[in-house]
């Protein structure tokens, strides 16, 4: 069994520090875990005994066997093509064609980034009513939560938006209760104030997921969940597609999980909307 796997495996028991280890981990898949086990402590922000422990957790004998696994699986050619990034080269053909192929091997990147387990948590903390769900992206990335925020309320209530403006983020984190989840999107050129509300919402005790890439959002520190997406496909911008593709998905699920309250919702919604454009008519 592959160590993914041994993760993936023992993903339901983990703790919020070992998440956090493993979204580094399957972030950079397998080369991650080649690095020291005191480079990887430094950069998952947990000690080395933790590693240790996770090591021993998911049935291995230690950081020097799980190093030797990823070393057979690169060695027996485990890891995809997809999952390697083209950086620097050029896209020859035809460019929109060219593109596209990149894109999709993102969103497979995306899908061994991210475990089930991890998905089916953070969908069952956006499906739970007695949570209210607050969303925000940086300067480009907040497409991203605008994007869940907007179909997330056609399937619920309780899910607000949060305005750029930062003077506008006391009223919401006044409304946060112990519980109530924070979705955060911060890709590189990180954002210092999406930092500061990551702390503030944990300091109100409300559950951060984090959407960031394999290099880590300063906000990791406060995410009870990290969603580590690959954005690098060699262009001169990031691309957000295996971002939107995620976002999407987990949207899709909560909305489809309770089907009848979400129809209900829905037909709510558009009875409403078809009354404001009667009227303006």
């Amino acid at each position: 069994m592959s160590v993914r796997n041994l993760i993936e495996k023992n993903s339901q028991s983990m703790t919020p520090s070992e998440r956090k280890l493993t979204a580094v981990l399957l972030s950079d898949y397998p080369f991650a875990g080649l690095a020291s086990i005191q480079e990887l402590a430094e950069r998952a922000e947990v000690s080395p005994p933790s590693i240790s422990r996770f090591v021993t957790k998911i049935g291995l004998s230690g950081y020097a066997e799980m190093q030797r696994s990823l070393i057979a699986e690169m060695k027996d050619g485990d890891r995809s093509p997809v999952e390697i990034h083209a950086t620097g080269k050029q896209i020859e053909g035809g460019y929109l064609s060219g593109f596209l192929s990149r894109a999709v091997g993102q969103m497979q990147s995306a899908g061994a980034a991210i475990t089930e387990g991890q998905f089916n948590r953070i969908c069952a903390l956006f499906a739970d009513p007695k949570r209210n769900i607050y969303a925000l992206g940086g300067r480009i990335s907040d497409t991203i939560a605008q994007h869940l925020s907007f179909h997330l309320r056609q399937a619920r209530a309780g899910v607000f938006h949060i305005p750029r403006d930062p003077e506008r983020w006391p009223e919401y984190l006044l409304r946060m209760k112990p519980g109530d989840v924070l979705f955060l999107v911060d890709f590189r050129r990180y954002q210092p104030n999406l930092r500061r509300l990551a702390k503030q919402a944990a300091d109100r005790k409300a559950q951060v997921v984090l959407m960031t890439d394999k290099w880590m959002s300063p906000a990791n520190k406060y995410a009870t969940e990290v969603l580590a997406v690959p954005i690098e496909i060699s262009t001169i911008w990031d691309s957000y597609a295996a971002a939107l593709a995620v976002t999407e998905a987990m949207a899709t699920h909560v909305a489809e999980e309770d089907w009848e309250a979400t129809r209900q919702r829905i037909e709510a919604w558009d009875a409403v909307r078809q009354t404001e454009q009667e009227s303006s008519s």
